[in-house]
């Protein structure tokens, strides 16, 4: 895998084209491929910073992930909508958006910052890579098995 570009914006800062993608990369993951109809637009995008990285041409998203400051959506800051096109996984593309997530929220916290996500529950070694631990019973969320997870803390 070549290093990747990685863009990192606060909702005010995307472009309407940048959303765009994201929100086409997001829906073919989760909707798509996943065949789990679920609202996309859940109203947390604007609370969200945005971090994706792109392909060869620069131009497409081909792994990103919302990041959430402490209180917005659990009393940690977190990480989701975590997502890897297609042609993009077993490149190292989602390993290294996910050291990049964790480099930037741990930089703003002046240290190892506690991170929760609610991750589907065939991802819990991916997760369990970047030092997450599982902390509660597995559930269903949009009929597909997650567990929460918890790194620090």
């Amino acid at each position: 895998m070549t290093t990747p570009t990685f863009c990192f914006r606060t909702w005010a800062e995307l472009t309407r084209d940048e959303l765009y993608a994201l929100m086409a990369l997001r829906q073919e993951v989760f909707v798509v491929e996943q065949r789990c109809p679920y609202l996309d637009a859940d109203g947390y995008d604007p609370q969200a910073s945005h971090l994706w990285s792109t392909g060869e041409g620069g131009d497409r998203p081909v792994a990103y992930c919302r990041i959430f400051r402490a209180g917005v959506k659990y009393p940690e800051a977190s990480i989701g909508r975590v997502a890897s096109a297609g042609a993009a996984r077993r490149t190292g593309a989602g390993r290294a958006l996910m050291v990049e997530a964790l480099r930037r929220m741990d930089a703003a916290a002046g240290g190892t910052a506690a991170v929760r996500i609610s991750a589907q529950s065939y991802l819990q070694r991916f997760y369990e890579g970047f030092g997450f631990r599982v902390v509660s019973a597995p559930y269903l969320e949009d009929d597909i098995p997650h567990v929460e997870m918890l790194r620090g803390g």
